[in-house]
């Protein structure tokens, strides 16, 4: 069965996309009233960063509402990928969790019958986010689907699910595509020169949204440059601690770029939809009940700049991981059958690869993970990553 041009960006994941082909077949089926087996009312989508958990289950809801299973030029394809669909209901946690009263305001919406007469679509990327009492909720409306409502959840891992509703749901696993595959869509979609775009999708390792960043802006490509230079540097407890700061800040800066492009568009758009800078008979209650959506939103946009500074650490720390992973490989002698994540930095690793040994790489690689670890866990995160460094120095 021939992909659908929806698919056309979801890299190196032929299986998944030949499975989802086949379900928006048999979602078409149904609606004609046909026999298929090949259609459920939930899926979850699950894969390592970057390896295109949101952009398979955007295009397969493109697939689902498009009267030709994602032809990818109609109105409907459009609205989908712009997030504008009338029957397609995003969500994106904006924090570091999702909870109970959001989840059963989002299950009694997804409740409601399709407006465009085919599907009622829930894209939940980062599910794994929900808590507790909001995994129970969202557990009901599953047991439970409405008859032409379909739940797309999106996490890293089928573990991050409770096994309620990892079992309710049709896996979709995907897999970090190869970087000559991001490569090649790099230099496609976006004009990226191909050797450019090839050196961005090993540094990105797979994640083709950061392999774009680290190809066409030079300040996240100079942001990852101060990381990979961090294991030279640390060489006493003074310059351990000052690496621990920097790399923190290197987040903030991040993370601060981030929301000051998002949040200022969001902020316009709510002013627009209250009527601010109209004139008539009405405006000035609807501008002055903007204030309360206004303080909302701003809430809002606070606890999702506290959740992307920790996933621009997080990034940052991966990185730190692939260079001492690339040492690893240095130190036994394997550089040549491998492609390097850390390339364009042969001389840092060699220098570091002869001054240590392997089992000192391998303790500095979990010293990195258990300050990940320790994130994950709310701890404050400089201090983790002052702890981190220490470790790094200690070997």
């Amino acid at each position: 069965m021939t992909a659908a041009p929806v698919f056309d960006d979801l890299v190196g994941q032929e299986r998944v996309v030949d499975q989802l082909t086949q379900a928006a077949a048999a979602a078409a089926g149904l609606l004609r009233g046909e026999s298929a087996l090949g259609m459920t009312h939930a899926w979850l989508f699950t894969g390592p960063p970057g390896s295109g958990r949101s952009v398979a289950a955007r295009a397969f809801a493109a697939a689902l509402l498009c009267p030709d299973q994602g032809c990818g030029h109609c109105p409907s394809c459009h609205q989908v990928q712009a997030g504008t669909h009338p029957d397609l209901m995003l969500v994106r946690p904006d924090g570091l969790s999702y909870g109970v009263k959001q989840t059963r305001d989002l299950v009694l919406r997804a409740a409601g019958a399709p407006s465009g007469g085919r599907w009622q679509v829930v894209l939940f990327e980062d599910a794994d986010r929900a808590t507790e009492q909001a995994a129970n909720a969202l557990l009901k409306a599953i047991e439970e689907p409405s008859p032409r409502t379909v739940w797309l959840l999106c996490a890293p891992s089928a573990e991050e699910l409770v096994t309620t509703i990892r079992s309710r749901c049709r896996l979709v696993t995907l897999r970090t595509p190869p970087a000559e595959a991001v490569a090649e869509v790099l230099t496609r979609r976006d004009g990226v020169a191909p050797a450019k775009a090839l050196a961005a999708a090993r540094a990105a390792q797979g994640h083709i949204g950061r392999a774009k960043r680290l190809a066409t802006d030079p300040e996240a490509a100079q942001r990852r440059a101060e990381v990979l230079r961090l294991p030279v540097r640390v060489v006493s407890l003074g310059t351990a601690l000052t690496a621990a700061a920097s790399l923190v800040k290197a987040a903030e800066q991040e993370a601060a770029a981030v929301t000051e492009e998002l949040n200022e568009p969001e902020k316009a758009a709510l002013r627009k939809a209250f009527g601010e800078g109209s004139t008539g008979k009405g405006v000035a209650k609807a501008v002055r009940g903007a204030a309360g959506a206004l303080s909302d939103l701003e809430a809002r946009q606070k606890s999702r700049a506290t959740r992307l500074k920790r996933d621009a650490l997080d990034r940052a720390l991966l990185d730190l991981a692939a260079f001492y992973r690339d040492v690893l490989v240095v130190q036994f002698g394997a550089e040549a059958d491998l492609d390097l994540a850390s390339a364009g930095y042969e001389d840092e690793l060699r220098q570091l690869a002869a001054a240590g040994s392997p089992e000192a790489t391998v303790r500095r690689i979990e010293a990195i993970m258990t300050c990940r670890e320790r994130l994950d866990l709310n701890v404050a995160p400089l201090l983790a990553v002052e702890e981190m460094t220490l470790a790094l120095l200690a070997g």
